[in-house]
């Protein structure tokens, strides 16, 4: 049974109130959204607090995951990511409502998300299709995926017009897509 299948099994039970299926999902996939969350905000208690807070919408909102958009672990990593960006939004909102001055945040290096091999030969892939990509492209989603921005916040820090940032995240998803096949059940 490849992790996918496992994975479709674990939602379904998910979806049927077994808390044991949330713990096979925990155990199989917090290594690599753990490492995604920490390289977004940057230090390991928020990078915990954002997975715990991650894991129980998992629980509470397992009814939206829709197979036909896309794999679980593509839902957990969304998931994840728009609760890290959430999280650092707030952080720098705050920061601004109390007045403190300060420059840009620095990121923490990420260890090495991958604990299984199929996180790693996942990992591996995107990494190099990412190296694949044209630099604008690669550039524009490494800022909205692992630094957080929104397209505006992306054209205002690489000096292009808002449409163009648009252009270049979609080229270089599409691109993505293309070089990284989702699998599909054996």
């Amino acid at each position: 049974m490849t992790d996918q299948e496992l994975d479709r099994r674990c939602m379904d039970r998910l979806r049927a109130g077994d808390p044991k299926a949330l713990e096979e999902l925990y155990d199989r996939h917090t290594p690599l959204l753990y490492g995604m969350v920490l390289r977004i905000v940057g230090r390991a208690p928020d990078a915990e607090e954002v997975l715990q807070d991650a894991w129980i919408k998992v629980w509470r909102s397992a009814e939206t995951w829709d197979p036909e958009r896309g794999s679980v672990v593509a839902w957990l990593l969304t998931l994840a990511r728009s609760r890290a960006i959430d999280r650092l939004r707030s952080a720098a909102s705050r920061s601004r409502a109390e007045g403190a001055s300060g420059g840009e945040e620095t990121m923490a290096a990420a260890p090495e998300p991958a604990a299984s091999a199929a996180h790693r030969e996942l990992h591996e892939r995107v990494v190099s299709a990412l190296g694949e990509l044209g630099s604008k492209q690669r550039e524009v989603l490494e800022l909205a995926y692992f630094a957080g921005l929104s397209q505006s916040e992306i054209a205002s820090r690489v000096g292009a017009p808002l449409g163009t940032v648009k252009s270049w995240t979609r080229q270089g998803l599409m691109r993505l897509r293309a070089l990284v096949p989702r699998e599909e059940p054996a």
